[in-house]
C-alpha cells in the first residue's frame, strides 16, 4: 500500500492531500471479482496477485480496525435487482450490503450520511455520482485522529519565502532534547528532512522539507522511502555543524548553566481538503480497463456486466497546536531582563519548515501511511 503512496505522489501537483489507504481495498474487492485485461491491471496495481487480494483486503481492515485513534469502513450499496455472485459477496464485511432504491435524492442523502457518520463529520458526503444506469456503489471511509505527545505553542510563523511572508501566517514551535526525532536523508532526488511528530496513540505524522526546488513527488516519495529503509539517514545527535540539510541549522551556543542539547521546531499549522478523480490516473489505479462501460469487466462480481463508471476520493487534513486536527492555543513569551552569565556551551539543533513541505500520517508500529499530503497554503495567523 506504500508502494501505491508512492506512485500516487509522483503524479501530485501543488498543494493536495490523498489516502491510498482509502483507495487500496476498494481496488482489492474489484480485483477479487474482475476477469480479462481488468483483472490484471488491478493486481498490478495492488502489487500482489488477484486472487490474494480480497483476504489481504480484510486481513489489512482487521488491522486497521485494531489501531486506536483509526476508524475504517467500507460499504456497498447495490439496485434490488443487481444478483451478485455469493461468495464475492460473502468476503465483504457482513453489515456492508446497503440497497439503492432508485429514488435518486434519497439515495444521495442516505450515502452522504454513512460519508459523515464513518468519518466523524470530517466529510459530510459521498464522492459518487449517482447516474440512471448506476448498479451498484463501492465505497471506503477512513478517519485518524491524533494528540501530540508534545504540544506546540502558537505565533506568527518567521518566513522569509515570500507567498508565505506576505500575509502572517499561523506558525508552530516548541523544544525538546529528543534529537532523534529530527533526520537528514540523502535521496536520489536531494536531501530530505524528516520530522517526526509523534500522537499519544501510535498515529505519527511525518514532516518532510526537501531542498529547494525539490517538488511533492520527490519528496513524498523519499519518505516512503525513508520508511522502508531505503535511504541512509543520519540523526538528530550525529548532525555536523552548520547547515546541515533542508531547512536544518545546528550551532553550539552559550548558555547560562550546563543544558543537554536540544532540538527547537518551526512549522506551519495547516487545514486543507482536496478532490480526486481517480479515473485522470487510471494506470496508477489499474482502471483503464475496467472503465470502458461497453463491456463488462467483473464476473465474479455479478453475471450482469458491471465497469466503473465513476471513481473519486474527496479527503482532508488539519494539523494544529495540540494533534493532527485543527486546535487553538494561547502562548506567552516570558523574556527575561539583565545580561546573563554564558559561562557554559551546549547544542541546538533549529528546523524550520517554513516552506512548502510534505506530509505522511502513519501507524507507528507498521508503518503503513494513511495519508499524505504537500502544505502550499497554512492556515493564516490572527491576532
Amino acid at each position: 500500500m506504500n508502494g501505491l503512496t508512492a506512485r500516487w505522489a509522483g503524479a501530485a501537483q501543488g498543494g493536495t492531500v490523498f489516502s491510498a489507504a482509502g483507495v487500496w481495498p476498494l481496488l482489492a474487492h474489484l480485483a477479487d471479482g474482475a476477469g480479462g485485461p481488468a483483472r490484471a491491471e488491478l493486481a498490478e496495481a495492488l502489487g500482489l496477485p488477484a486472487g490474494q487480494a480480497a483476504g489481504a483486503a480484510r486481513d489489512l481492515l482487521a488491522a486497521m480496525d485494531g489501531m486506536r485513534g483509526l476508524d475504517t469502513a467500507l460499504g456497498m450499496w447495490t439496485k434490488r435487482t443487481l444478483e451478485l455472485r455469493e461468495q464475492w459477496a460473502a468476503g465483504l464485511p457482513a453489515d456492508a450490503h446497503g440497497v439503492l432504491t432508485g429514488d435518486r435524492p434519497a439515495d444521495r442523502r442516505a450515502l452522504d450520511a454513512w460519508a459523515a457518520r464513518r468519518t466523524g463529520g470530517l466529510i459530510d458526503h459521498m464522492p459518487v455520482t449517482l447516474a440512471k444506469d448506476t448498479e451498484m456503489v463501492l465505497a471506503s471511509a477512513l478517519a485518524l485522529r491524533t494528540q501530540w505527545l508534545s504540544p506546540f505553542e502558537e505565533g506568527p510563523l518567521d518566513t522569509g519565502y515570500e507567498p508565505w511572508a506576505t500575509e502572517p501566517r499561523l506558525g508552530l514551535r516548541r523544544s525538546n532534547v529528543l534529537l532523534d526525532r529530527i533526520g537528514v536523508a540523502r535521496t536520489p532526488g536531494g536531501h530530505v528532512t524528516e520530522l517526526k511528530v509523534l500522537g499519544n496513540n501510535a498515529l505519527d505524522v511525518h514532516l518532510l522539507l526537501g531542498e529547494e526546488g525539490m517538488g511533492p513527488g520527490p519528496v513524498l516519495e523519499a519518505g516512503v522511502g525513508i520508511l522502508a529503509g531505503r535511504h541512509p539517514v543520519v540523526p538528530g545527535p550525529r548532525l555536523p555543524l552548520g547547515h546541515a540539510g533542508p531547512g536544518v541549522q545546528v550551532d553550539r551556543v552559550r548558555c547560562t548553566r550546563p543544558e543537554p542539547p536540544s532540538l527547537h521546531v518551526t512549522t506551519a499549522a495547516y487545514a486543507m481538503d482536496a478532490d480526486h478523480d481517480l479515473l485522470e490516473l487510471h494506470r496508477l489505479f489499474g482502471l483503464t480497463a475496467a472503465r470502458d462501460t461497453t463491456r463488462g469487466h467483473f464476473p465474479g462480481i455479478s453475471a450482469f456486466p458491471l465497469a466503473v463508471g465513476s471513481a473519486r476520493q474527496t479527503c482532508v487534513a488539519r494539523f494544529g497546536a495540540r494533534g493532527f486536527e485543527a486546535a487553538a492555543v494561547t502562548a506567552m513569551d516570558i523574556a527575561g531582563g539583565g545580561m546573563p552569565d554564558l559561562r557554559y556551551v551546549t547544542t541546538l539543533i533549529s528546523a524550520a519548515f517554513d516552506r512548502p513541505f510534505g506530509f505522511l500520517a502513519l501507524h507507528r508500529h507498521t508503518r503503513l501511511v494513511l495519508a499524505a499530503g504537500w502544505v502550499t497554503d497554512p492556515l493564516p495567523w490572527q491576532e
